[in-house]
C-alpha cells in the first residue's frame, strides 16, 4: 500500500508556487482546509488564482489571503459574506470570474473524471455564456464549460488514511469530494488521521487514488459565518 501520509502542514505544500491555479474545499467557512489556508499565508506567495465556493469572511478562511493581496483572481460562484473581497472586486484590485454554483462543482467534478469540457443550460443568453461554444440539444440551448485546470487542489476531510481514503463529515462534504483528483496534486488534510484497514470501505467517500497528500491538522477554529440561536422562552 502507497504511504501518502506527510509530516506537517509544511511538507505537504511543498511545490505551491507564485502565480499557481489552486483549488480549496469547503462552503463558507465550513469544512475549509485552515491548515493549509494558514500555512499559504505564512509563505507570502503571491499572483494566485483562487478556485473556490466563495473567500470565506473578512478575517478567516481565504480572506486572509485577500488581505493580504496574495489572490489575483477569484473563480467562485458568489463574493458571500467578504467585504474585502467585495471592495477589490469593485474597484478592479481583484479579478473575479463569478460562475454559476452548480457549473462550478461540475468543473470540478468534470476535472477529476478527466472530461475536458461539458455542455449545461446554465448561464445560456447571459454574460456567463459569453465568447463560449453553444449547441442545442432537445430543443433548448447549452453553454460549453471547460474543466478546471489547477496545479493543487486542497481539501478537508473528517478522517482519512495513510492510503489518502477520505470520509467528510456532515456539510463540509461540499466541494471537497469534486475538488479531489481535479488537480496536478491534491492535499488533504483531515481531523484524524489512521492507519490503514481502520476505515470500513463501505463509509469511503473518496478513494486513496484521488489524493497526493495527507496529513492530520491542528487547531481547527470552524467558525461560524452567523450564528443564529433561538431565544430563551
Amino acid at each position: 500500500m502507497i504511504n501518502k501520509k506527510v509530516t506537517n502542514v509544511q511538507e505537504a505544500v511543498t511545490g505551491v508556487k507564485s502565480g499557481m491555479t489552486l483549488m480549496l474545499g469547503g462552503f463558507g467557512l465550513c469544512g475549509i482546509p485552515e491548515n493549509a489556508i494558514a500555512e499559504l499565508v505564512r509563505l507570502e506567495i503571491k499572483d494566485l488564482t483562487c478556485i473556490s465556493n466563495n473567500a470565506g469572511i473578512d478575517n478567516f478562511g481565504l480572506g486572509l489571503l485577500l488581505q493580504h493581496r496574495q489572490i489575483k483572481k477569484m473563480i467562485s460562484s458568489y463574493v458571500g459574506e467578504n467585504d474585502e473581497f467585495e471592495r477589490q472586486m469593485l474597484s478592479g484590485e481583484l479579478e473575479v470570474e463569478l460562475t454559476p454554483q452548480g457549473t462550478l462543482a461540475e468543473k470540478c467534478r468534470a476535472a477529476q473524471a478527466g472530461f475536458p469540457a461539458f455542455y449545461t443550460p446554465a448561464g445560456y443568453g447571459t454574460e456567463v455564456a459569453e465568447g463560449k461554444e453553444v449547441r442545442e440539444f432537445d430543443g433548448k440551448m447549452h453553454v460549453l464549460e471547460p474543466a478546471f485546470k489547477a496545479d493543487f487542489s486542497f481539501v478537508k476531510a473528517w478522517k482519512g488514511d495513510a492510503a489518502g481514503n477520505l470520509i467528510f463529515k456532515g456539510t463540509s462534504r461540499n466541494f471537497n469530494p469534486n475538488m479531489c483528483g481535479a488537480a496536478t496534486i491534491t492535499v488533504a488534510e483531515v481531523e484524524e488521521l489512521v492507519p490503514v484497514g481502520e476505515l470500513d470501505p463501505n463509509n469511503i467517500h473518496i478513494p486513496g487514488i484521488f489524493v497526493q497528500r495527507i496529513f492530520q491538522g491542528e487547531k481547527y477554529e470552524k467558525r461560524i459565518e452567523q450564528r443564529t440561536v433561538r431565544q430563551k422562552v
